[in-house]
């Protein structure tokens, strides 16, 4: 479901609500309803208008990105055994479920 920020000027505020694309909210008390927030002080029927936004735009990253950020990617091969397509240069391709010296360094990839 789509996601839409309404702006209330009797408050100063922008509510993200999410809600069909035929629903229309014209009021205040109508966009807390929907989001299910508290009305506070702000009058029930106070105006809003539907701000315009920039779309969400997911865009695919390649393992070498991954790879780059510090991310692991695993990849199922078979019963208990992944392939780590995101491997640096001192980790196993490969690691199996039985054997504990081939799981990927998570601890060397976190920092705080």
């Amino acid at each position: 479901m789509p996601s839409y920020d309404y702006y209330c000027e009797a408050n100063n505020r922008t509510v993200e609500v999410n809600h069909t694309v035929n629903a229309t909210l014209q009021t205040w008390g109508e966009v807390c309803y929907v989001a299910q927030i508290p009305l506070g002080d702000t009058d029930p029927m106070a105006p809003v208008r539907k701000l315009i936004s920039a779309p969400a735009i997911a865009i695919p990253i390649g393992n070498s990105k991954l790879k780059e950020l510090g991310f692991t990617k695993l990849v199922r091969r078979d019963q208990g055994v992944m392939e780590n397509v995101t491997a640096l240069d001192h980790e196993k391709r490969y690691f199996r479920s039985d054997d504990p010296t081939s799981v990927p360094d998570i601890q060397g990839k976190v920092e705080d």
